[in-house]
């Protein structure tokens, strides 16, 4: 058996090892066997480092085709936790230590980061659960331990006279089209910005009044399909003139490959005198719900799904993904129809 190159092994080191082997077979053990074993040792340890299943978890996530955005939110959560936990074999990892890094951030006034910080922790221990490197989560122990953030409501217009003031404004709006035009049809399709802010034109069937939101984009993660009144189909026809057909249907203005920014809409709104206590962005889903509701016309679990509010099993989910669709056509011309009015109420 060969222990390694003269001089990088002394002669004393090599009768040493030799020694040692002698007196594994005499206790019937085979010195190779016992070498491939610490070999393989030394590798699953280096594997059950947290910054390596970290990293494992961010190239899975990759390949099932998650959002960039989502990559890169989750792995700058992930790099405050290695500054800690990183060199850590994930099976030693204990529930104080994880503790001590969500707590740097809470001291900080960062409660929603700790809290998401929390979770993209576990995330990476269930992971390694799954692929047999240890047997707990350590973050399960810490549910609670951490100061939680007022939740706030995001503002929104509720009162119909005040609606139709809003929608005078967007008409009136003089800034960047594009984004007009975006807040009308937030406004009328009651999405998330940022399922609007990302559309691309191939997601639309406007012959058939149908606009299909992929999964990546949708906080369910399960694909959504909205119908679209012919007012809504009438404005993506004017920003079909406004933008290339392989491109975003809402370009930044500056570079039209990038889209509107996170905060494009609400700057909007600043701008026309809506303050962020009045009106945000992703209050035009509230106020849907609100007057939806308070019309009376329309089932309540037509209007959670017109918002992509699913909850439940699997097969609760699945049958709800073309539940109602019939009565949600309907409901979307009757918002649409009920915008107009309010807008004309009060030109």
């Amino acid at each position: 058996m060969s222990y390694g190159p003269y001089p990088l092994i002394s002669l004393k080191e090599a009768r040493d090892k030799r020694d040692r082997d002698k007196k594994l077979l005499l206790e019937g053990i085979d010195p190779a066997s016992v070498k491939k074993e610490r070999k393989l040792a030394a590798e699953i340890a280096a594997r059950g480092r947290f910054e390596v299943l970290a990293e494992e978890l961010l190239d899975k996530n990759r390949r099932e085709g998650k959002a960039e955005q989502t990559i890169k939110k989750k792995s700058w959560l992930l790099d405050m936790a290695n500054e800690k936990l990183g060199k850590r074999p994930i099976m030693e990892i204990t529930p104080s230590e994880v503790l001590a890094v969500l707590k740097k951030q809470e001291q900080a006034g960062n409660l929603e980061t700790a809290s998401r910080l929390r979770s993209t922790i576990g995330e990476v221990f269930r992971y390694a659960i799954a692929t047999g490197v240890t047997a707990n989560d350590p973050t399960v122990a810490l549910k609670g331990a951490l100061v939680r953030k007022r939740v706030k409501s995001r503002a929104a217009i509720t009162d119909k006279k005040q609606l139709g003031n809003l929608l005078v404004a967007i008409e009136e709006y003089t800034g960047y089209r594009v984004v007009k035009l975006g807040l009308r049809l937030l406004a009328i399709l009651h999405v998330r910005p940022g399922e609007l802010r990302l559309a691309k034109w191939d997601e639309f069937d406007l012959e058939h009044g149908k606009w299909t939101i992929p999964e990546e984009r949708m906080k369910s993660r399960m694909e959504h399909v909205a119908p679209l009144p012919s007012q809504a189909v009438q404005i993506l026809e004017e920003l079909k003139t406004l933008s290339h057909p392989d491109a975003l249907v809402l370009p930044s203005q500056s570079l039209k490959v990038k889209p509107l920014s996170e905060n494009t809409f609400n700057q909007a709104l600043r701008k026309m005198g809506f303050s962020k206590d009045e009106m945000t962005a992703h209050g035009f889903r509230a106020t849907f719900s609100s007057l939806a509701n308070e019309s009376g016309l329309w089932n309540p679990d037509a209007i959670e799904r017109a918002l992509a509010h699913i909850e439940g099993n699997e097969v609760r989910r699945a049958y709800a993904r073309g539940a109602f669709w019939d009565e949600r056509v309907e409901m979307a011309q009757w918002w649409a129809d009920l915008l107009d009015e309010l807008q004309r109420g009060a030109s």
